[in-house]
């Protein structure tokens, strides 16, 4: 793998991660319960080291970083905060908005793991892919219990 397609995979990744990060923080100031609020500032917060490791790796690399995520998970974002201003959300909205999010970020870090990276970039990516999962798991989990307990 070329530098040039290195520097495309991570800042892909980078893109993820900010949405991610954004994402979560969308969702958790929409939510009604403190106990969620803080678990998805918590998530925010790891996508946010995430997308720094990411970005130290693309300047090892000799690559420029992304710095912000995309117009996609702009538009996501946008949704999750007028879905709450046009009727009361429900935590479990907020979480299959949420989980939908993960639902990519699985994707994109699943299609980057099998790339040919280098190894210190495949055990940060591996590294991620791992957390994400755990996200999105954890994130279902809670959905269906909110659906459950309904």
């Amino acid at each position: 793998m070329d530098k040039e397609e290195l520097v495309d995979v991570l800042n892909t990744l980078i893109e993820t991660s900010k949405d991610g990060e954004l994402g979560f923080r969308t969702c958790a100031e929409q939510s009604h319960s403190p106990a969620l609020r803080l678990l998805l500032q918590r998530r925010a917060t790891e996508c946010q080291q995430a997308a720094t490791e990411l970005q130290m790796l693309v300047r090892q690399h000799g690559g420029e970083p992304e710095t912000q995520g995309t117009i996609s998970g702009a538009v996501h974002r946008g949704w999750v905060a007028a879905r709450a201003r046009m009727a009361a959300v429900e935590d479990e909205a907020i979480l299959e908005e949420a989980e939908r999010g993960e639902d990519l970020a699985l994707r994109r870090y699943a299609d980057a793991i099998a790339e040919p990276l280098p190894p210190d970039v495949h055990g940060a990516v591996r590294r991620h892919l791992e957390g994400v999962t755990r996200n999105h798991d954890q994130i279902r989990r809670l959905r269906e219990q909110l659906i459950a307990g309904a």
